[in-house]
């Protein structure tokens, strides 16, 4: 079940404009109203691809919604469960997933083994609605790169773990490399 409140839920809701593409689940390329050549160059900041794993849609649109208004450079593809998510890893490649713990047919925590087995310089974040210390043992055992709250999520915080995983490849808002205060 979700926990955000309306509260939380506007302030993860920001105005943003995204080019949405395909017809299962959704894939954004974020933008702040133009269109942006996101090739990988030599000596810039690469484009951050991000895949959402989660079944909530109300959740995983919120989100995707809030990572392009923060990380215009961001590429973002989303699946609403195991099967899903391991057709758009193997066809995106992205950097990092946002993994819920709780999906249809297959937990997140088996995903996420599954992953790192085949892909293991993928970053997997769990989101759970359950920050409980047997959630995230198991998360760090299963070989998950981080783990978030969603009853306590905002975007400070996700943009301090993106820093501390990805450094300097994190764009803001404005499009300019965020720095990690000392």
């Amino acid at each position: 079940m979700l926990t955000l409140s309306k509260q939380k839920l506007s302030a993860l809701n920001p105005l943003f404009l995204c080019q949405d593409q395909g017809h299962s689940g959704w894939s954004s390329v974020c933008t702040q109203g133009a269109r942006h050549n996101y090739g990988h160059h030599q000596g810039s900041i690469a484009m951050l691809k991000t895949l959402i794993v989660e079944d909530s849609p109300v959740f995983r649109n919120t989100f995707r919604e809030a990572l392009c208004k923060e990380f215009p450079l961001m590429a973002v593809e989303e699946a609403i469960d195991g099967r899903e998510a391991l057709k758009k890893v193997a066809s995106f490649l992205p950097d990092l997933v946002f993994m819920d713990i709780r999906l249809p047919g297959e937990s997140g925590l088996e995903l996420t083994r599954r992953m790192k087995a085949s892909y293991p310089n993928i970053a997997i974040v769990i989101l759970t609605d359950y920050d409980l210390p047997e959630y995230r043992e198991a998360a760090h055992n299963g070989g998950a790169d981080g783990f978030m709250a969603k009853g306590a999520l905002n975007l400070q915080d996700v943009g301090k773990l993106l820093e501390s995983m990805f450094p300097g490849r994190v764009l803001d808002s404005k499009g300019q490399a965020r720095k990690t205060p000392c």
